[in-house]
Formats: C-alpha cells, structure tokens, sequence
C-alpha cells in the first residue's frame, strides 16, 4: 500500500476535518480512509482519475451520503461520526454542482437566495451579486446568461448563506477550454475576496496546479500526495503522482549521496541514497543538440504549436520526450546529443 505523502497541516484550527472517512459502494471502496484539514481562507485542488472517489469525498463532506466510518468536522462542528450523521442544509456548506443545478423557473435573485433565512434575502443578494460582478442581472432568468454567467449565479448561490466551507464539483468541465480559464481565474478571486475556505474537485491537472494553494492527488479512494503546487509536481510521491500530473519518464541510475549516475551523466536527486534508482525527468527538462556522433536519435515529432515534443532513442535502449520551441524541430532520424536541463534537485525513487 502507497504511504500518503502530506504537506503540514495548517497551524490554527482547521475549518474542514476529514479523518479516516471510509465508504462503499457495492464493496468497492470509494473512499478507504480518507484524511485531509483544510484551513481557514485555504483552497485545496482534488485531483484524480474518473472513479478514483473525489465527487464521493465531496458528496460525504455535503452531507449527500452517509459515511462508513471516519469523522468529517465543518467550522467546528462535527458533522459525520459514528452515530452522527448532520443533515447538509445545517452543515454550514455552500455546494456549486458540477451541472450548477440552477432553477430555470427562477430568477438569479431568487436562485440565489433559495438557501437563505426569510428576512435576509435581498441585502445579501445584492452584496453576493456584487462580489461575483453580476450586480445587473438578478431579474434575468438562467437561459438569459452566458456559460460564465450562470457558473458565477451558482457561486453566489453557494456563498449567499456564508458557509464555512465551499465545495466545487467540477465547476468548470462544462465550460469550453478558454472560457473555463477566464471562469476559473474569476472563481478563484471571487472566494479570495470572500476569505472563503473551499474545496474543489477537477480531473483536470493544470486547473489543479494553477488554482489550489494545495493540491490533493487522489486514486482508488485514498489521498496519495497533498502539497503545494510546486512540491506535488515536482516532489511526487509516487510514480503514480509524478505521471498523472505531466508528463514524465524514468531514467535508470544509481545514487551515490546526492547524484545518480545515469546515462546523461550525474544528476541532483531530491533524496540522497544509494543503490539502483529510477530519476524523473519532463519533457521541459531535456534538451537536443544536433550532432553527426550523437547517441540518441529523434524517432517521432508531436507538433502542439508553440512547442514540438520530440520521442528520442538513447543509447542504452531507453526513451526520453523533450520539448522544444515550434522554431527549432528536429526531424524524425536526426542524431542528437541529450542534456538535462536542470538546476534543482530531480525526484527519484526505487529503482
């Protein structure tokens, strides 16, 4: 079994507590002792394969579903434990589903203050409004918006009832790539200026690096890594993490202290050691220099626009990508002499 690799938690208490939080589905384990904190005005990036249990671990913390076992802790309050099993409209959790789940019949002002108390509706309506910069739409109806529009109604919706905790299942999957940037990058400043505390989950890799402060890897119902950005990718704890979150391959080495002895020569690994080793390299990492005498040889080319990601043979057999600018390609056939283009330590595992 993986060991869970976890950035410390948070230094005050924190606002989301999920503490070995188990579920099943027909005896598949959706979620196999699931543990995370998220502090207060954090917002944490789960990210997985499809059926790997991150909507699941939502759905539990919303109180959805129903928990096998674990604790789940919201603003405080536990919400989920044995024998406690909260209802989700007093869990103090704010949810923007995946299809947004808008009422059509409803105008934005009363899609957004469905969840509020009667007596508190239309001033927080209007401040909520605000913050999401919908201030002039609330007696237009959801077919009258645009994509954007409606995804920033159901964060408004979700933020209204100043929830301890904001949960986002696939915000933005709906959305095409580029409006999906421009919404991400709003709903991110939105919850910044609300000092809200959120948790959203996206299979898509980028989104997760680019928008959580941390970022929870997830597969088959368990956490394998949660870090910053920087750490997960470039500090993976497994192969599973290092692979999932980019592209990358595995040279063959041995450690010696801080040095692994590899085909392209000594390189800096993250963990001194010694013995047989296997050191991760991305395809930003490596470069190509054209040589008559080189030892590898560029197979196949991949053109993606302003980059060209070449395949390359190596001497020993084994195979490295690099990525290089669209304005210098090398064709398939070239012979070439590989770098490794870095300047830090490089993860490494067992070889």
């Amino acid at each position: 079994m993986t060991a869970v690799t976890t950035a410390a938690p948070p230094a005050a208490a924190p606002v989301l507590m999920l503490r070995d939080v188990r579920k099943r589905f027909d005896g598949v384990r959706a979620l196999d002792g699931v543990s995370l904190e998220v502090g207060a005005g954090e917002l944490v990036a789960v990210v997985g394969p499809s059926g790997c249990g991150k909507s699941t671990m939502l759905r539990a913390v919303a109180g959805l579903l129903t928990v096998d076992g674990g604790q789940i802790a919201a603003g405080g309050h536990e919400v989920a434990g044995p024998g406690l099993n909260v209802p989700p409209e007093r869990r103090a959790v704010g949810v923007v589903f995946q299809d947004l789940a808008l009422f059509p019949h409803l105008d934005v002002a009363a899609n957004v203050s469905f969840g509020l108390r009667r007596g508190r509706g239309q001033g927080r309506v209007a401040e909520v409004l605000a913050l999401v910069g919908l201030d002039g739409v609330s007696a237009r109806y959801p077919h009258e918006l645009s994509g954007g529009e409606q995804q920033r109604v159901a964060l408004a919706r979700a933020l209204a009832p100043r929830p301890a905790v904001v949960l986002l299942d696939e915000p933005f999957s709906h959305l095409d790539r580029n409006l999906r940037t421009t919404v991400r990058e709003q709903t991110v400043q939105v919850l910044r200026a609300a000092g809200a505390t959120g948790v959203f989950v996206t299979h898509d890799q980028e989104e997760a690096l680019a928008a959580g402060d941390r970022v929870a890897v997830m597969r088959a119902g368990r956490l394998e890594q949660v870090g910053s950005a920087e750490a997960v990718f470039h500090r993976p704890g497994s192969t599973f993490v290092a692979t999932f979150l980019g592209e990358a391959d595995f040279l063959p080495g041995r450690r010696c202290g801080s040095l692994a002895d590899t085909v392209l020569g000594p390189l800096p690994v993250t963990e001194p050691g010694s013995g047989p080793c296997q050191v991760m390299l991305r395809p930003h990492e490596v470069g190509l220099e054209p040589a008559a005498d080189g030892d590898a040889v560029v197979t196949r080319t991949e053109f993606r626009g302003a980059s060209v990601l070449h395949h390359v043979l190596l001497a020993d057999g084994g195979t490295l990508r690099a990525l290089l600018p669209h304005t210098a390609p090398l064709a398939p056939g070239t012979r070439v002499a590989v770098l490794a283009l870095v300047e830090h330590p490089l993860a490494v595992f067992a070889g």
